[in-house]
């Protein structure tokens, strides 16, 4: 089952800070051709600054441009990343456990 929301919003520090909720969740990092990254936190706004400061290299050398999110909770937040890894299938979710 796809991500319920349809349209990426801007992967930059604004569209971050101005669309992605300080809320537990998943959320997916993409480009124009590819899911980079698809991740489960307890803060969805923190996890995609943090994604931003550069601190996790190789998801930035996909070129992200856009994101998208699930406000969920702690129980669902860890299945539903992995069905969500599955049917996407992101490049750096594929490349090593080490960005989950």
């Amino acid at each position: 089952m796809p991500f319920d929301q349809k349209t990426p919003r801007p992967f930059t520090p604004a569209g971050v800070r101005m669309y992605a909720p300080p809320a537990a969740g998943v959320y997916g990092i993409s480009n124009s051709r590819e899911w980079i990254y698809i991740g489960e936190t307890s803060n969805i706004m923190a996890a995609l600054m943090e994604h931003l400061s550069g601190s996790r290299v190789p998801l930035m050398t996909h070129n992200p441009t856009g994101f998208v999110y699930e406000v969920c909770d702690g129980e669902q937040r860890p299945s539903r990343q992995v069905r969500l890894v599955h049917e996407y299938g992101p490049a750096c979710n594929r490349q090593t456990s080490r960005y989950q």
